[in-house]
């Protein structure tokens, strides 16, 4: 089941060092290539770039938050289809439907373990 993941490119965007580092480590061990971003003006510049498969974008960022980063991935043709998943610090149902109406795929609720991390990863990506 682990091997799923080998060359599975991830985007990780949250303005927290550790939160990049755990889950650059925990990625990097199943086979992901992992790219991060500390926000999400430094994700749009990469994203075209690097194509991630799948992007975990944090709530809670500087400049751009995490919904508004989220609306302009879904908003962008080239990356519509690809699955957002947002983090967050607070488990809140507001949030949640925030969440959805900028179009993302699911929401994990920090701190997260490998099992959210990869589980999330799994049921977006077939």
């Amino acid at each position: 089941m682990e091997n799923n993941f080998e060359g599975l490119k991830v985007m990780v965007i949250d303005d927290s060092k550790t939160i990049r580092r755990t889950a650059e480590t925990l990625l990097k061990k199943v086979g992901c290539e992992v790219v991060t971003a500390t926000d999400g003006f430094d994700a749009l510049a990469k994203i075209a770039d690097t194509r991630p498969d799948i992007i975990f974008v944090d709530i809670m960022m500087p400049r751009l938050d995490g919904y508004q980063t989220c609306a302009l991935i879904k908003n962008n043709s080239n990356f519509s289809d690809t699955p957002v998943i947002m983090l967050s610090s607070k488990d809140g149902l507001f949030d949640k439907a925030k969440g959805r109406i900028v179009g993302s795929d699911e929401y994990l609720t920090k701190p997260f373990g490998k099992e959210e991390l990869l589980g999330a990863i799994r049921a977006h990506i077939s």
